[in-house]
């Protein structure tokens, strides 16, 4: 099934392979600025807003959750929400979001899967320590359910950011354009969180969201998302989250749990080709 998606669309993957070898030679990513095997897991969940920072170069990490919602009478749930990160460079990783089935509970919910979304993110280096910038990029190719997923191409471009005022507490946010080409309805859609993080034991992290999608029509949507993630050890992280609709157009409520797991050195880089001096 992975090999006919790749087939089928390898005029997207190829742009995204071009785009990640051209950030490779021009020698962006520094070491020294960016996570090592010896940091903590950083994942892109529970809260919407994506981690700022990259998995470390070698590692490969994968990120897991399962939703249940509700909006009006329906009822559903998604997952696996799986996130496939890999560090192929110090700074720099390649991203895929593998689909996730839809469900439903009760009442009338659409059924299906979600797209797959292949993207790259570059974490920018020489900011002051207590700040941490990324840009992300990908595209949705149109592998899902269109009831879930919507029709043709959908690329994005994100700018995940962070900054810890010490004492364990901590700002971030993130803003995002979706692009619809194919929708004659809404094209783009702008999502802005602001998420504010308090760090409660070695172990334990609690966090508040607020987070706002506004489509270029139509009625957008606000979320109030709280939750918060547990280290298990270094490399593994349990986390957990419930979120609030405030408009009428959100959903009433979202309760999830996950789970990531981060491996170190597993892609080598003793026998990498240097693509940069």
């Amino acid at each position: 099934m992975v090999l006919g998606i790749v087939l089928r669309h390898w005029r997207v993957l190829v742009c995204c392979v071009g785009f990640l070898a051209a950030v490779l030679c021009k020698g962006v990513a520094r070491a020294g600025e960016c996570p090592s095997p010896q940091s903590e897991i950083a994942t892109d969940r529970p809260d919407v807003t994506n981690s700022s920072l990259v998995v470390p170069d070698g590692s490969i990490q994968i990120e897991n959750g399962l939703n249940t919602s509700g909006q009006g009478t329906g009822k559903g749930f998604d997952g696996s929400n799986s996130r496939l990160r890999f560090g192929v460079a110090p700074c720099l990783e390649v991203l895929v979001d593998v689909p996730s089935y839809v469900g439903r509970l009760t009442g009338t919910v659409d059924t299906g899967f979600t797209n797959v979304t292949p993207g790259v993110k570059w974490q920018v280096g020489g900011l002051p320590e207590p700040a941490n910038l990324s840009v992300v990029t990908g595209v949705g190719l149109p592998t899902g359910t269109q009831a879930i997923s919507g029709t043709g191409y959908q690329p994005y471009l994100q700018f995940p950011w962070s900054y810890e005022f010490g004492g364990g507490w901590g700002i971030s946010g993130m803003f995002t354009s979706f692009f619809r080409p194919s929708d004659l309805a809404s094209h783009q859609t702008t999502e802005a969180t602001f998420v504010i993080e308090r760090k409660v034991s070695e172990k334990l992290a609690l966090f508040a969201e607020y987070v706002s999608d506004t489509p270029s029509r139509g009625a957008g949507t606000a979320l109030l998302n709280v939750g918060g993630g547990y280290l298990l050890n270094r490399t593994e992280q349990l986390d957990f989250h419930l979120a609030f609709g405030l408009n009428r157009n959100s959903p009433n409520y979202i309760v999830g749990v996950g789970y990531s797991y981060r491996w170190d050195n597993f892609i080598g880089t003793a026998t990498r080709p240097r693509l940069w001096h």
